[in-house]
């Protein structure tokens, strides 16, 4: 993968492990420090830059309510027995359905699918399928499902 796609796939990444890296401490500050780290690891043009700080604040903002998005379509499994993995991978998921108008639905369940496998295991990457597809059906914006 080259280009574009795969600054958006490390983007991804990296804030999904930021995201992660929250949910064990709960301290905004350290997180925004680590994602700030990682940024500068990897040669990403500023525009890639800010769409990566723009999902870790929103994410982070609407942390209740994409939880509640989640917790509403899990089925036959409760949001505390989730994976970290599983749970942050359905946070970036859930985000970029909901509030990324201009992400085709596909796009984010095939890159979560990816990130859940590469930082879980298989079974994660079906899951989160799963639940994102759910998800996607009854919450993503009617003009998405047009992309």
């Amino acid at each position: 993968m080259t280009g574009p796609n795969k600054s958006r796939r490390k983007m991804r990444e990296i804030v999904f492990s930021a995201i992660y890296q929250f949910d064990f401490t709960e301290d905004v500050e350290t997180s925004s420090a680590y994602l700030e780290r990682e940024l500068s690891f990897f040669a990403m043009d500023m525009e890639m830059k800010l769409m990566t700080r723009k999902y870790f604040e929103n994410i982070l903002r609407r942390r209740e309510e994409i939880d509640g998005i989640i917790r509403k379509h899990l089925m036959n499994w409760t949001f505390d027995r989730l994976a970290s993995t599983d749970r942050n991978v359905l946070r970036l998921g859930t985000y970029e359905i909901v509030y990324e108008s201009a992400v085709p639905i596909e796009v984010t369940l095939n890159e979560a699918i990816d990130i859940a496998k590469k930082y879980g295991s298989e079974q994660g990457g079906k899951f989160v399928n799963g639940v994102l597809d759910r998800i996607a059906r009854e919450c993503a914006p009617v003009a998405k499902k047009d992309l």
